[in-house]
């Protein structure tokens, strides 16, 4: 019977996991596995991302989280109540997702947060009471490890502590829900994590409180061990060789194990029987088995547009269009060489927009942009493919009529990619003075509520010259001098777009960096080229290698520049609410990058702050001498 791994990290554990969900995708495969829990500490960010990629390949995904959780009162943001332990906590079915959702979010709230979104085990047990949820005791670090041990040996009283603190989390998550986590790959005898191990292994027979193996996966393999202790030697601002040396010296060193060891890996199922008992193994299937298919997937669901004169939104929206031809066409009359394209094409289009559940969407736009010009903001006249829809131009979302400059309206809207539960939606930028964003933000929410509309977070990602750096800087024996004169010769992405593009359909993945070593032979020769075989040869060979390898990893969370997201109901029963780096922001912000926003229903607008547009609003006042 092959075992499920139940304790697995992706990139979404910024600077602690590296792991692409399509990476983790490809190693459950090779390991056999038919399916995978996502466990990112204190975030579910990742978990469109992994439902999808699983999904398309036959494998399970079930989602959950290892959650930070308080000892003390969440809202006390004392020093003293800092210390946090680590619980894994995966859904069961759909409404434990919602309840996942509902705990990340609660951890998230501003009065909550503290250098790490936090709940208490009172919160905790308020929504595991409903029996949705499955939790394992945790490894090192856990509740349960830390009440039977004590500067790291096992309490005198380590038996008696451990029953009753397992006992009370199952009393939490309820019988069957609740499972004693075995981690012990590679553990030596006498080490901490293997004397745990075994202790609650007892502990699970006495208590009759089945036992689980699991993992605790950061990477995908083994071989992936230095490309992560990278990521780890940024967030902890030395070089490997420092940090290595500190640990030899007794210096304390946070998340030194990893420094200190390469299992923190998706295991074979030949490693986990090594070390890990046939119960322990079958318990992960059933754990697995227990967890219901369910689709957190949507079709687009906006709210719906409230006209004037109780009218449909579609009915509204023809009714504008009308209004607009009057006053913007009519120099159009019957016997215009165009008349008949113009009016084939306005029907054409209003068709395909009702027949998608489109009206609303447009009536928002046009709502948005008739408040910012209502309030003397000046807008932006369209740009991209939004200027090729005759029916933005007719009511005022755009003021560019495509037929007179041949603008295709299929290269803004594709009605042809649209499925029976999928729905593309239109991508209209809506330009607005930067200064008057926040009260354009503002205006949304009145409209639509609240608790419906958020800003999205994003991840910034290592592109090529910092992960060259990245890498330099980890391994400590490369001059800053020198890195600049090797970096210097890796272009921006912004100036290489296309060619990047290029290489992804061509190869299915693109690099900053191997475009660079393509094209900047000369320059680079010294350090890394290409060879007649494909691969990198050169004194620097293995540094280029590893940093292609992190290309693309994301690292630092933040505020989308323009991203909003709009529902018809609490944007946290779909996507998690989480804490905003930004510390003008009063609200928290969709937890769900902009993409996977739309893949579970989320309206996703783009409200650009142009700051081009305060400065022609500045022009008549200075023509006036003001």
């Amino acid at each position: 019977m092959n075992y499920i791994p139940l304790h697995v990290h992706s990139e979404y554990s910024l600077l602690d996991g590296l792991s692409k969900t399509s990476q983790i995708s490809k190693r459950i495969e090779e390991i056999g596995a038919s399916a995978c829990v996502l466990s990112d500490h204190g975030t579910v960010s990742g978990a469109v991302d992994f439902h999808k990629t699983l999904g398309d390949n036959n494998q399970k995904p079930i989602l959950g989280c290892e959650m930070y959780i308080c000892y003390g009162d969440p809202l006390d943001k004392s020093p003293d109540n800092r210390k946090l332990f680590h619980q894994v906590i995966i859904a069961k079915n759909l409404e434990g997702w919602k309840d996942l959702l509902s705990l990340v979010s609660l951890s998230n709230k501003k009065d909550q947060f503290y250098y790490k979104p936090r709940v208490s085990f009172d919160q905790v047990a308020q929504v595991a009471k409903k029996g949705n949820l499955i939790s394992f005791s945790g490894h090192l670090g856990s509740y349960v490890a830390n009440e039977i041990t004590e500067n790291d040996e096992l309490c005198e009283d380590w038996e008696k502590k451990g029953t009753t603190a397992v006992k009370y989390l199952q009393n939490m998550f309820g019988k069957g829900n609740f499972f004693v986590e075995i981690q012990v790959l590679d553990a030596q005898e006498g080490d901490i994590g293997y004397k745990v191990a075994n202790s609650l292994r007892q502990i699970a027979k006495k208590t009759r409180i089945s036992p689980v193996a699991t993992p605790d996966a950061h990477y995908p393999t083994r071989g992936d061990a230095d490309d992560q202790r990278v990521l780890l030697s940024t967030s902890l601002k030395k070089s490997i060789g420092q940090i290595q040396r500190d640990i030899k010296n007794g210096v304390q060193v946070g998340l030194r194990s990893f420094f200190e060891g390469n299992s923190f890996h998706i295991p074979s199922q030949e490693e986990m029987k090594k070390w890990h008992t046939e119960e322990e193994l079958e318990n992960t299937v059933k754990i697995a088995e227990m967890c219901e298919e369910y689709n957190i997937l949507s079709k687009p669901n906006p709210p719906e547009f409230n006209p004037p004169g109780r009218i449909s939104p579609a009915d509204y929206l023809r009714q504008l269009c009308r209004e607009g031809w009057k006053e913007k066409m009519p120099h159009v009359g019957k016997d215009h060489l165009h008349f008949k394209e113009y009016g084939k094409r306005i029907d054409n289009e209003l068709q395909v927009f009702e027949e998608a559940g489109l009206s609303s969407y447009f009536l928002i736009v046009r709502d948005i942009l008739e408040f910012c010009r209502s309030n003397g903001y000046l807008t932006g006249p369209g740009r991209g493919s939004a200027a090729g829809c005759m029916v933005s131009y007719l009511i005022g979302i755009t003021q560019i009529d495509p037929v007179e400059y041949d603008l295709v309206f299929e290269r803004f809207y594709n009605a042809g990619r649209n499925t029976e539960g999928r729905i593309s939606m239109p991508d209209i930028d809506i330009d607005v003075p930067k200064d008057a964003r926040v009260a354009v933000i503002d205006h949304i929410k009145s409209r639509y509520g609240k608790d419906n509309v958020a800003q999205i977070v994003t991840f910034q990602t290592l592109k090529g010259r910092a992960a060259l750096k990245r890498v330099m800087q980890a391994r400590g024996n490369i001059s800053f001098e020198e890195q600049n004169n090797i970096t210097r010769h890796i272009m921006d992405e912004s100036k290489i777009a296309d060619d990047l593009q290029d290489m992804k359909e061509e190869l299915g993945t693109s690099s900053i960096i191997l475009w660079a070593l393509k094209n900047k032979k000369e320059q680079l020769k010294d350090w890394c080229i290409i060879g007649e075989d494909g691969g990198l040869e050169g004194p620097f060979a293995k540094v280029f290698e590893q940093s292609i390898r992190l290309e693309g990893t994301k690292i630092i969370q933040s505020k989308h520049a323009a991203g909003v997201v709009v529902s018809p109901n609490s944007i946290s029963e779909t996507c998690p609410l989480i804490h905003s780096a930004d510390k003008k922001d009063k609200d928290s912000i969709a937890g769900l990058e902009g993409p996977s926003c739309e893949d579970v229903g989320l309206l996703k607008l783009d409200v650009l702050g142009i700051k081009m547009l305060d400065k022609i609003m500045e022009v008549p006042n200075i023509l006036k001498g003001k």
